[in-house]
């Protein structure tokens, strides 16, 4: 006689590790960390839509652990925001890279014989705002250039030469059909030099301005009334490489404490805008 001996019931085992739910964590992660990286964005951008796809499979397998896959569905749409945000980044500074142009400043030269007997120094060519003065960065309104520096960008580089403060009867003189300033306003005649710099075959015509800022802060740029300045600068023939021109630049300004006024001087499009003393 055989007996049949009948043992417990078999204890139901719990759900087995989740593969594909691992796999797809460790692919959001490596997109995630690609995805900072603005030179292997693309790479992140690859792996982060995959991570997240395979997360969502992994978390509709049978008897499986979903820790894993939820893990990986969070880091991957946290990694996607991020990319995002490193994405707009980069653009924005090639933007402002692209649609931007060094401006720097350099101090006129100086005969051996002269900045020996006067003790100076060649203070080379700087940035604009690297030099601190008492009142601020240089080329600000509040601590401006003094005339003669050469104020560059990739393409221009300008001089203010001279500025005179009391130009109306040399302007009025040069044209009859000069207009009288208005009251409480006087002529100025600013004297640059703007030589380019650029390679263009073709040239191209002085890409520069000059305004006055007055102590109030007002610019005037000679939209307001135009006339014809005594050897005018010509804004209007094209230059060649290493081609310069210098002539004057009538503005009409306040007079009331004129000489306190700053030039507000930009070498070209793009560039920075630096500031020049009056005197």
């Amino acid at each position: 006689m055989t007996t049949t001996h009948t043992g417990p019931a078999a204890v139901a085992s719990g759900p087995g590790r989740n593969v594909l739910g691992l796999i797809a964590l460790i692919t959001a992660i490596l997109g995630m960390i690609f995805a900072c990286i603005p030179g292997a964005l693309i790479v992140g951008w690859v792996l982060l839509p995959i991570a997240f796809i395979l997360a969502l499979v992994s978390l509709f397998l049978r008897d499986r652990k979903r820790g894993t896959g939820i893990a990986a569905l969070i880091v991957s749409v946290v990694g996607t925001v991020i990319g995002f945000i490193v994405f707009f980044a980069v653009v924005a500074g090639s933007v402002d890279e692209a649609f931007s142009d060094d401006t720097t400043v350099s101090a006129p030269e100086a005969d051996a014989g002269d900045a020996e007997e006067a003790g100076s120094e060649d203070v080379g060519s700087e940035d604009v705002g690297s030099e601190e003065g008492a009142e601020g960065e240089q080329g600000t309104r509040a601590n401006p250039y003094a005339p003669g520096v050469e104020i560059s960008s990739s393409d221009w580089a300008v001089t203010v030469n001279s500025v005179e403060l009391d130009a109306t009867d040399a302007v009025l003189a040069e044209n009859e059909f000069n207009e009288a300033p208005e009251e409480g306003h006087t002529y100025i005649l600013v004297d640059i030099t703007v030589q380019y710099t650029g390679d263009d075959p073709e040239g191209s015509m002085p890409m520069t301005s000059v305004a006055y800022v007055s102590p109030e802060g007002n610019t005037f740029d000679g939209t307001e009334m135009s006339a014809m300045a005594p050897n005018s600068f010509d804004s209007m023939s094209t230059l060649y490489e290493g081609a310069s021109t210098t002539g004057n630049i009538a503005l009409q300004v306040p007079a009331d404490s004129i000489e306190d006024g700053t030039l507000k001087v930009t070498p070209g499009m793009l560039a920075d805008d630096v500031f020049v003393a009056v005197d």
